[in-house]
């Protein structure tokens, strides 16, 4: 039953990942401007948003069983319908389409997830997903890019929409046999029952912006890395090994026995320590020259991924209930996309050098990574 869960978080963001290196260049090539080609770009987190936030609030009402099957299926059809995309007009509209719908998959499937896994063991669950994560994040950039230079973007997008579509029929007659307790019909006291309350929570606050920064991180990556390998002279596919290198060493912790850590420390504390690491590697890439430095850079950013990947997941249980949970999910991968945005657009409307970019988010990641941790220590001794 989890590992059926697993399969779809991976091939949700298996979706995700084999857009990031064809998507520009399918935009171009049916004559969009640059602008249009960042919008439509831009346009499947901008939705993916909206689907989230949707999908944590109807799972907390309907369950996560009706909504991931509607989330499956119609991402299916969507990523079906790039075929029929032949103009600016349609690419948005399939763009915005697929994002939206795709965004009510992960918060319930995690929803689910998280309301499986017994307290004790939500760390080390949290990890095993985020592992899935990783491996979608390895191999879905390798398969679209190769694939699509034998045969088309839409057949890519093709093989995808049959294995969405394949895991919604299967989870119709699988998951209605695991049915969830979604508290529902429970009458008990929540004091996180209001959705204001619940972003006013300081453990969902924590891992809601430690959510944003994580991939606020990654969109400085995205948009900085394959510049700075490029100013270094090195050839382009140096970019790819070295986001490979940061997959699989992140995900190296989420599955040897480190991921235990994450059951037995407090997630505040693993929460500082994989955004500071992160927080260095950026630092690190900033003053880095030669590709050895590169490839510890990246190194030390995969293990900080992998340490705060799961403690902002654990740190989202240990502060909700499974009545609040979806609302808190959709919430935490909104907030997942909106960091990808901000942490791209920002860069580019400042107009940094490569150098600065890295060593300002570094600087900010280090900072939050003190400020939480000053906030854990001012609570624990009062």
């Amino acid at each position: 039953m989890k590992y059926f869960i697993y399969a779809i978080i991976f091939f949700s963001f298996f979706d995700l990942f084999t857009q990031l290196p064809i998507m520009s260049t399918f935009a171009e090539s049916i004559g969009t401007s640059s602008f249009v080609t960042g919008l439509a770009v831009g346009m499947y987190s901008f939705s993916n948003t909206f689907g989230n936030i949707i999908s944590g609030i109807w799972t907390d009402r309907k369950g996560p069983f009706i909504i991931l099957i509607i989330g499956l299926l119609t991402t299916g059809l969507s990523l079906f319908s790039y075929g029929l995309i032949n103009d600016t007009l349609s690419l948005l509209v399939v763009r915005f389409l697929h994002g939206l719908v795709a965004g009510l998959i992960v918060p319930a499937a995690f929803t689910y997830l998280s309301n499986l896994v017994n307290k004790e063991e939500r760390g080390k669950g949290s990890a095993i997903s985020g592992a899935f994560v990783g491996i979608a994040a390895i191999t879905g950039p390798a398969f679209s890019g190769i694939l699509a230079s034998r045969t088309s973007v839409p057949f890519v997008f093709s093989i995808t929409a049959i294995f969405m579509l394949l895991l919604g029929v299967i989870a119709i007659f699988v998951l209605s046999k695991f049915p969830t307790n979604t508290n529902r019909k429970v009458k008990q006291h929540n004091p996180t029952s209001k959705i204001s309350d619940l972003l006013l929570h300081t453990g969902v606050i924590k891992a809601l912006t430690g959510a944003f920064f994580l991939m606020f991180s990654q969109g400085v990556i995205a948009y900085l890395l394959p510049l700075h390998v490029e100013a270094l002279s090195y050839d382009a596919k140096v970019s790819g090994t070295l986001l490979s290198t940061f997959g699989v060493v992140a995900v190296l912790v989420f599955l040897l026995p480190t991921n235990r850590i994450f059951d037995r420390v407090t997630p505040i504390y693993t929460l500082s320590l994989g955004i500071a690491l992160m927080g260095g590697s950026q630092l690190l890439l900033s003053i880095a020259n030669d590709i050895v430095l590169l490839y510890v850079a990246m190194a030390t950013y995969g293990i900080g991924f992998g340490f705060l990947f799961p403690s902002i997941n654990s740190l989202l249980i240990d502060s909700t209930t499974k009545a609040t949970r979806g609302k808190a999910y959709g919430y935490f991968y909104a907030f997942f996309s909106l960091g990808v945005v901000v942490g791209s657009s920002i860069l580019g409307w400042l107009s940094l050098s490569i150098s600065r970019g890295f060593l300002l988010t570094g600087v900010i990641l280090l900072l939050f990574a003190l400020i939480t941790l000053i906030k854990k220590t001012k609570s624990t001794t009062r």
